[in-house]
């Protein structure tokens, strides 16, 4: 039904994977592996997108990378569609926030997972991947070097507990506040906390 009303199977999984993922920039190939689908489809479909003004694109380091374009006119509407998670997940089509998500939840008590740097071309940070939580080493070791492998790069990351986490934004560490103010891809967030605002500092009354 879905892919009837949008033109094909590969632009509604283009579409999902871009909305699913706002900030993040992809590599044609790697858009290829994400939604299984054959190179020259995905090329069309996204000279497609493109000529419309849905997907934007920047040449980085010899390399053509897409992302969502957020200044485009019906970006809010298509998002409500293409962003929805229970929408993919009940589609033929459906491709997920983060094909990742899942294997970061398994690590342990995941609280906040953010991607940066690299994935979202924003190296002001100096990391690639934020996390925050009580994780079994072991398995996060195994995970980096699995993701690493499948990506073809190193991947810079750090890991918090939330307590300390939660100190960090309060104190306005330099690191964190970095991080935050720049352009990120948020994968996890258990308990909506980058969506609160930080209670405001008590002041002692002379």
């Amino acid at each position: 039904m879905i892919e009837q009303l949008f033109g094909s199977k590969t632009r509604v999984k283009l579409l999902q994977l871009f909305y699913s993922n706002p900030n993040r920039s992809f590599y044609v190939r790697e858009i290829t592996r994400k939604i299984d689908e054959q190179i020259n489809s995905v090329r069309r479909e996204l000279a497609n997108l493109l000529s419309i003004g849905i997907i934007s694109s920047d040449n980085t380091n010899n390399r053509l990378y897409y992302e969502v374009n957020q200044k485009y006119e019906y970006y809010k509407p298509l998002a409500a569609i293409f962003g929805n998670e229970k929408l993919a997940a009940s589609t033929d089509t459906a491709v997920s926030v983060d094909g990742d998500a899942k294997a970061i939840k398994s690590l342990g008590n995941v609280e906040v997972a953010i991607l940066t740097g690299q994935f979202t071309r924003d190296e002001r940070p100096g990391v690639d991947f934020i996390l925050v939580g009580d994780v079994n080493q072991t398995k996060l070791n195994k995970f980096i070097e699995e993701w690493e492998s499948r990506e073809g790069k190193d991947i810079r990351y750090a890991v918090m507990p939330a307590g300390e986490f939660e100190y960090r934004r309060q104190v306005n560490d330099r690191f964190l506040t970095t991080v935050l103010e720049s352009k990120i891809q948020v994968m996890i967030d258990k308990h909506d906390t980058l969506t609160e605002k930080k209670p405001e500092k008590v002041s002692k009354e002379k």
